[in-house]
C-alpha cells in the first residue's frame, strides 16, 4: 500500500507527515469504528475487508516504508527475547540469585524440619488404612 493511500484511509491529507502518535491514534479511531465484532451477520464481511485495509495501512505507516516513498511497503518488526538486561548484561545475575537462596534455604533450614515433625505427628494421630496416601 502507497503511503498517500495510507494516510487518506487513516484520515489524514495525502501530503502530510502525522507523528506516529498521531498514526496510532487516528489507527485506534477507525479501528473502533469499523471492527467486524461491531457489525450484524450481514455487513461482517464488508467490515472485515475494511478492517484488513486499515491494518495494513497502519503497518506500512509505522514501518516507515510509505514516508520513504518506496512503492512496496516491507512490514519490518522487531522482536524481543527475554528481560531487558540493565548496564550491559549477565554481570548481575550472580546477585539477583543470591536472596532466592537465602529463601529456599532458610526455609529448609528454618521450617523444614517443623514441617516434617509436624506431618509425622499428624500421621501418627489419624493413621490412614488407605494404601494409597501417605
Amino acid at each position: 500500500m502507497l503511503g498517500d493511500e495510507a494516510r487518506v484511509l487513516l484520515g489524514f491529507p495525502a501530503n502530510s507527515r502525522p507523528s506516529p502518535s498521531q498514526v496510532k491514534a487516528a489507527y485506534r479511531k477507525k479501528v473502533w469504528e469499523s471492527h467486524p465484532d461491531l457489525f450484524p451477520v450481514g455487513e461482517k464481511s464488508k467490515a472485515e475487508s475494511k478492517f484488513k485495509l486499515i491494518s495494513e495501512a497502519y503497518t506500512s505507516l509505522v514501518s516507515g516504508a510509505s514516508r520513504e516513498g518506496s512503492a512496496s511497503a516491507t512490514y519490518s518488526r522487531v522482536v524481543r527475547t527475554g528481560v531487558p538486561r540493565a548496564s550491559g548484561g549477565s554481570r548481575n545475575q550472580a546477585l539477583i540469585k543470591i536472596p532466592f537462596l537465602f529463601i529456599i534455604l532458610g526455609t529448609l533450614g528454618l521450617g523444614g524440619s517443623n514441617a516434617t515433625r509436624a506431618y509425622k505427628r499428624q500421621k501418627e494421630a489419624y493413621p490412614s488404612h488407605n494404601p494409597f496416601l501417605p
